[in-house]
């Protein structure tokens, strides 16, 4: 009897041990890369709209959301720490290899990257042409700063950190988590300077909701490339311009670019990204100077039709499909560290 009682005491204590050791095991490992942003934003008053973004470190932006660690083994790493107006290349050349590093050294199981959010659907695409492996990648932001009474950072912050540790989040591309919404990188766009559900996908949609602690998917893009950019050895990229499109629009916006160094532009055309004459015509002799010429849309929605309106081929030009001018650059900067031939590149577009 008394031997019954000693195996059910060591039970009491082994088995609960046993099965705490086995939820470390499975308990994913998650590193948030914070680069700045209006989520780790800082100001004066809890009730202005005037702040600083980028000034709280990682480690505050943790300690703030506690309950992140109930979904995995949380560490941060401050990659950057500013707004993510500045954001450039050197930035997402450094992010991008680091995320690689990560999942090649087997570091995490997931990535949060805290960012910004007026170039955050840039980023994202960046890295989903650039990122090598199929664990979750997941950007998140905030509208308002950390500092103010009604900031959303947290909330999004803990949704994001949920969606890298769900095991749906495997092999969905680079995603951006905000608002309660999932969206896929290549879509997501930022439609609204201050309203907090400001990230859309006009075209199609978010793919995912999160909503009392749950992650639920419902749709997927076919948009994923068949082969990632690989940047591990770049320090730049080709310099691409965006050139904006209006109603009698001069030239100048063209031909003062082109002794810049520019080896491509985006033109954010009016309607099917069509253009009046005169920027037409400095467009085709961009494209005679061997500058490739992607014609994209100031509308924010629907594709660029090829050898529609406009004698693309004929002109050399290449067409974005449905990517916006801002992504379509990522794209077309990426593209040309491999190629210049206009039918190679026109793929990318098509493909990726």
């Amino acid at each position: 009897m008394k031997n019954i009682i000693l195996l059910f005491m060591i039970s009491a204590f082994v088995l609960p041990a046993q099965a705490q050791n086995k939820a470390q095991k499975t308990s994913p490992r998650i590193i948030i890369l914070a680069t700045g942003g209006t989520i780790a934003g800082s100001g004066e008053s809890s009730t202005k709209a005037a702040y600083t973004a980028g000034k709280v470190p990682i480690d505050d932006l943790l300690n703030a959301v506690p309950q992140i660690h109930d979904y995995g083994k949380i560490t941060g790493e401050q990659i950057a720490q500013i707004g993510s107006q500045d954001m450039n290349v050197v930035t997402w050349l450094k992010l991008s290899k680091r995320i690689n590093e990560i999942f090649k050294n087997n570091e995490a199981d997931a990535i949060v990257v805290t960012h910004g959010t007026d170039t955050q659907e840039e980023t994202a695409y960046f890295l989903d042409l650039t990122v090598m492996s199929d664990k979750p990648v997941v950007l998140v932001g905030a509208m308002r700063p950390s500092t103010a009474m009604s900031q959303d950072g947290n909330r999004n912050l803990l949704d994001a950190v949920m969606v890298a540790a769900s095991p749906k989040s495997q092999g969905k591309g680079v995603i951006v988590a905000m608002d309660e919404k999932i969206f896929d990188a290549r879509d997501v766009t930022k439609t609204s300077t201050t309203n907090l559900e400001t990230f859309q996908s006009r075209n199609f949609g978010p793919i995912g909701l999160i909503y009392d602690g749950k992650v639920n998917y419902y749709y997927q893009s076919l948009k994923n490339p068949s082969k990632k950019f690989d940047v591990t050895s770049l320090t730049s990229l080709p310099q691409v311009e965006i050139v904006y499109g209006y109603a009698d629009a001069s030239p100048a916006s063209v031909t003062g670019i082109l002794n810049s160094g520019v080896k491509g532009i985006v033109y954010a055309g009016m309607g099917n990204g069509n253009f009046g004459e005169p920027v037409g015509k400095a467009l085709a002799d961009a494209s005679k100077k061997g500058i490739l010429v992607c014609r994209s849309a100031r509308a924010g929605s629907g594709r660029i039709t090829l050898d529609n309106e406009v004698k693309d081929k004929e002109l050399g030009f290449v067409v974005s499909d449905d990517l916006n001018p801002q992504k379509s650059r990522v794209l077309l900067m990426l593209a040309l560290t491999t190629t210049s031939d206009r039918e190679k590149v026109q793929q990318y577009f098509f493909e990726y």
